[in-house]
């Protein structure tokens, strides 16, 4: 009888130190909460995906933040987390990956060729994670920093053949059933000759670029929705109170929101930050008693990397961690409930840190930027003195050694003769090019390409199941995994 008592005690004991662990939040010393494990299953889970967002991306980042502020333990919020892999990007018909068979990848689980929008190769519609949550009965929601109907976005919402059937992925919104849309692209949106008097949020002309005149705005406020645009939607957006089951879209400017570099320096419009977007979205979506998915895009971090501008790509990625910011918030009063997944669809630009034999980093020198190069492109209109001025003005280049003059000054030889690089597949201004070359090394920043790469990405993770993302991935895999532990059924 006595063996019967202490058996049935340590039962009991054992019992309770598995109840223990199941319902465990693990901590560092300063308190950070690190992991949750009470459930196997979330009920909120967070899709980040930072589009060219590779190791350096991240880590340059870091140090930034830590050369400006002074902390030399400061860290990104995506790089606190407790789990991580890495994972390779290609798609099914060459090594280097575009972001529409990338965002496939990660949405779908499944490889397709480059272009293809959540397709696969013999043109079959894939099914996606946001499909899949809806028919779980999850509020959805889908955000990005660029046009809605961009490559990244478009994969969770869409199917289609190509990504530059823009304004029929538009239409495909309209199915989509996500209850929280907001980005930038109106001009797919609205029907042909439309005109408007009011501006975007960034003080941009509203057009269209259909070639109809169906009014998809109209159509989504016949569907139920809260329709906002423009720099009325962006003002409204500030204020706007959602309710339990508001469906919302709203899109803020014509072509993709400003890079952050500009919106910063900027004192005459207001665009709200991928943080305030996330964090509205989250206000939405939690009073969803099944809970929510909610893919994050933060689309400019790319293309800064593309024209090579090392200011406009760690701001843009500083951006983007303040989103993740939010989302680690919800986290922490709902570390039972909530997986957050940050990823990158591909590296772009072949960005190093480190040129030639010097072993230095001076990031600080980035910091008297006042401009993303994409907004510079064009600045040099003959007149060079003018722009050795707006140089110093707007990326506090002073002082130019006569090899950085030499470099600057065939830029603008090129632009007077009409040249192009054949290396500059993308045709930037090649005196901004020169100009971003310089601030680069200044920086001892160096860049391989104007396009992707196929460097690997890192991922990082947690909260419930978070610690089944690990080790050596493929993107693919990264959807698969957040499938099953979300129980959403793919394709």
């Amino acid at each position: 009888m006595k063996k019967k008592i202490i058996g049935a005690v340590l039962m009991i004991a054992m019992v309770l130190v598995l109840t223990l662990q199941t319902n465990t939040i693990l901590k560092e010393d300063n308190g950070t909460v690190l992991a949750s494990t009470n459930s196997t299953t979330p009920k909120y889970i967070f899709y980040f995906i930072g589009d060219g967002l590779g190791t350096s991306q991240r880590q340059i980042a870091e140090y930034y933040l830590q050369e400006t502020t002074g902390d030399k333990t400061r860290k990104l919020t995506m790089n606190i987390f407790p789990h991580s892999a890495i994972n390779t990007t290609h798609s099914l018909d060459t090594l280097i990956t575009d972001s529409a068979a990338a965002g496939t990848a990660l949405a779908t689980g499944h490889k397709t060729n480059n272009g293809v929008i959540a397709k696969d190769a013999e043109g079959n519609n894939l099914k996606t994670l946001i499909e899949g949550a809806e028919e779980k009965g999850m509020a959805t929601g889908l955000v990005t920093t660029t046009r809605i109907t961009h490559a990244t976005p478009a994969v969770f919402a869409s199917h289609n053949e190509s990504r530059g059937n823009e304004n029929d992925i538009a239409a495909d919104y309209l199915d989509s059933g996500i209850d929280y849309i907001v980005g930038g692209g109106v001009r797919h949106f609205l029907p042909t000759n439309f005109t408007d008097i009011q501006t975007d949020a960034f003080g941009g002309k509203i057009s269209s670029k259909r070639k109809d005149d169906r009014n998809i705005l109209a159509e989504f406020i016949k569907a139920g929705y809260k329709v906002r645009y423009g720099l009325k939607g962006a003002e409204e957006f500030r204020g706007e109170t959602l309710k339990k089951g508001d469906k919302y879209l709203n899109l803020f400017t014509t072509s993709h929101l400003p890079y952050t570099i500009d919106d910063d320096n900027d004192t005459q419009f207001y665009v709200p930050s991928l943080a305030d977007i996330t964090d509205k979205g989250i206000e939405l979506l939690s009073k969803d008693e099944d809970g929510f998915f909610f893919m994050i895009e933060g689309g400019r971090i790319d293309h800064a990397c593309h024209p090579n501008d090392p200011s406009g790509t760690i701001m843009d990625t500083l951006a983007f961690d303040k989103a993740i910011e939010e989302a680690y918030k919800f986290y922490e009063k709902n570390p039972h409930d909530t997986l957050i997944v940050v990823v990158g669809d591909h590296e772009t630009g072949g960005l190093g840190m480190g040129v030639n034999t010097d072993y230095f980093l001076n990031l600080q020198v980035l910091e008297n930027a006042k401009m993303s190069i994409e907004e510079f492109q064009g600045s040099y209109t003959g007149n060079r003195e003018t722009y050795y001025r707006l140089i110093e003005e707007k990326f506090g280049l002073t002082d130019l050694t006569k090899e950085e003059k030499t470099i600057i000054d065939k830029g603008m030889d090129m632009v007077d003769k009409e040249i192009i690089d054949p290396g500059n597949a993308y045709k930037y201004d090649e005196a901004a090019m020169a100009v971003t070359h310089v601030l680069s090394e200044r920086a001892g920043v160096y860049w391989t390409s104007y396009a992707h790469t196929a460097t690997q990405i890192p991922m990082s993770a947690i909260g419930v199941g978070a610690q089944k993302y690990n080790g050596f991935l493929d993107n693919t895999d990264i959807a698969e995994i957040t499938a099953k532990i979300a129980h959403i059924e793919l394709n």
